[in-house]
């Protein structure tokens, strides 16, 4: 799979891009550094869209939370008590930036399309078509008890809904005719013969679905933004998800983001799959979650590696975490001793858990019984090692050859970075890290575009598309 001949370059002209993802809950953001701010203070939010923007970024890009995470009918207490409405935040983020796009999950299980494609149109044109929107479907109970139908949906039926919901979507937004972009005044009110009328026949097309789970009705209320439709994000890993992004999506994020060979074959899975969708292979941008880890030397950047892993996964964050392998309460244990004797209990995932648990833990368990007696290492010692392995660590120069290698060889079309550190955690990767891909010409000096679709380098939006 890796390729070595320094010649075999398949896509020399292939460029970085980079979002940045304001997690908002999580236990990744170092929150005992005095430096650490508020996930809910509107300063925090514009200081790393603004950075990003300074940095070129492509999108800022926020997480949905419609409950707080639960274990076992308990507040998951490593989470974050907090994330504002997505659309509200970003549409006050559209006013103190200018290029970089603004991009939330928002799920097509506890959401209408006439309302949310109507919300998302809005922050369209509010932000000049720099919006996009990353569509998840939901899989517990624990957030359908939220809502007065309760309950979720079975993982084929997710997709199915999701389909659905975008499709109307998509009719929503193609229910204004042309014209009406930038401000344009109608005829009824400017008096010009050749103004648009919104009263004309088919100025506004009603849009009338009905499907197996929406039956819709409408006029559509707003007109497109420059860039036609908001961008469409996927991020779901699993067969029917790279399907449903092979058919829709514009960018998919993925978890294939640490290694170049893993990398390479999902992006050529993702390929395979388009050309099956009857679209180019070079419709959609594969964007890996990622953190970026900096430091003048390899020696240091592995030093400041191992300090944010210790400060990531505190005893109390060790003891969560393998608490929901083992399925047990290890809240009173000493995290820099041995691992629980316990065997782990295996419940039933009924889709009641808002923090996730392990589909076979046993096997888990074993493994980390093993790796921990041969490497000595503590419970604590035991999750850093065994955990979530992600991101880069390396000096400036050194990841920008690697990312460089990684798109021109088209194992990925860049990252999106999540910052260790709010809100100061993206400043050496604008401050060291861009510069050095500019120096070897794989990131861009400015902004070309004005929309988050021509930063991308997108093409129009399927439904939108001659023939």
């Amino acid at each position: 799979m890796t390729r070595t001949d320094p010649l075999d370059v398949p896509r020399p002209d292939a460029r970085v891009h980079f979002g940045v993802f304001f997690q908002g809950v999580n236990h990744w953001t170092v929150w005992s550094d005095p430096a650490s701010g508020s996930q809910i203070d509107p300063a925090n939010f514009r200081k790393v869209a603004q950075t990003a923007e300074r940095g070129l970024f492509d999108a800022f890009f926020l997480g949905e939370g419609l409950r707080l995470r639960e274990v076992d009918g308990r507040i998951h207490e490593l989470d974050v008590a907090g994330r504002p409405d997505a659309v509200t935040q970003l549409a006050a983020l559209a006013a103190v930036t200018d290029r970089i796009g603004l991009v939330s999950t928002f799920n097509t299980t506890f959401n209408e399309p006439a309302d949310l494609a109507r919300r998302l149109s809005g922050l369209d044109l509010l932000s000049a078509g720099r919006a996009g929107w990353n569509v998840v479907t939901t899989d517990n109970a624990w957030t359908g008890a939220n809502f007065r139908r309760g309950g979720y949906l079975d993982h084929a039926d997710r997709y199915r809904r999701a389909e659905e919901f975008l499709t109307v979507a998509r009719a929503l937004w193609d229910g204004w005719a042309d014209g009406w972009a930038d401000g344009a005044v109608p005829s009824a009110v400017s008096g010009a013969a050749d103004a648009p009328n919104w009263a004309a026949p088919d100025a506004v097309r009603r849009v009338r679905h009905q499907g197996p789970q929406f039956d819709v009705d409408l006029a559509p209320t707003l007109p497109r933004s420059p860039q036609g439709h908001p961008v469409i994000f996927q991020a779901g890993d699993s067969g029917e998800g790279r399907d449903f992004a092979a058919r829709n999506a514009d960018v998919i994020f993925s978890a294939h983001g640490n290694d170049f060979d893993d990398a390479l074959a999902f992006a050529e899975d993702v390929r395979r799959r388009l050309r099956a969708a009857g679209r180019p292979e070079d419709d959609l941008r594969i964007l890996p979650g990622t953190e970026i880890i900096l430091g003048a030397t390899e020696e240091e950047a592995l030093e400041k590696k191992h300090w944010i892993r210790l400060q990531q996964v505190t005893p109390a964050t060790a003891l969560g975490v393998a608490g929901l392998l083992w399925g047990l309460d290890l809240s009173g244990r000493d995290a820099d001793g041995p691992l629980p004797k316990e065997d782990p209990v295996v419940a039933e995932n009924d889709g009641s858990f808002g923090a996730r648990r392990v589909a076979d833990p046993r096997a888990v368990v074993a493994e980390w019984r093993e790796k921990a007696e041969a490497n000595g290492w503590s419970l604590r010692e035991t999750v850093i090692h065994l955990g979530p392995q992600r991101g880069h660590v390396g000096t400036p120069a050194g990841l920008a050859d690697r990312f460089a290698h990684w798109v021109r060889h088209g194992a990925v079309d860049g990252f999106n970075v999540t910052p260790y550190l709010i809100p100061d955690g993206l400043d050496d990767i604008v401050n060291l890290l861009v510069p050095a891909l500019q120096e070897r010409g794989v990131y861009p000096d400015r902004y070309t575009g004005t929309t988050l679709r021509e930063h991308l380098g997108l093409r129009a939006p399927l439904t939108r598309r001659a023939g």
